[in-house]
């Protein structure tokens, strides 16, 4: 008899797996960093693929505002994309 096939071990993903990310930004160029509640949903977030990163961006970018971010950069791993772009008007 043998046994049922087990499920893989979950494994977070690699950078080189979601080498997408965005740089949050104030208005002097730093980067911010979220606290709380916020910091879960929008601080650190990487993505595969400039599409997806860019999409999310397109959704959360009044939030990202309301938090304090003023810009956001687009990075690929280390490389930067473009950026930085305002989230204001």
């Amino acid at each position: 008899m043998s046994l049922p096939e087990q499920p893989a071990t979950f494994r977070a993903p690699t950078p080189a797996e979601l080498p997408w990310w965005w740089r949050l930004e104030d208005a002097t160029g730093a980067e911010v960093r979220l606290t709380g509640e916020a910091a879960a949903d929008l601080d650190g977030q990487r993505f595969p693929s400039q599409g997806d990163a860019e999409s999310w961006v397109g959704e959360t970018w009044a939030d990202l505002a309301r938090e304090g971010v003023d810009a956001v950069t687009l990075f690929e791993l280390d490389r930067r994309v473009y950026g930085p772009m305002s989230l204001h008007a």
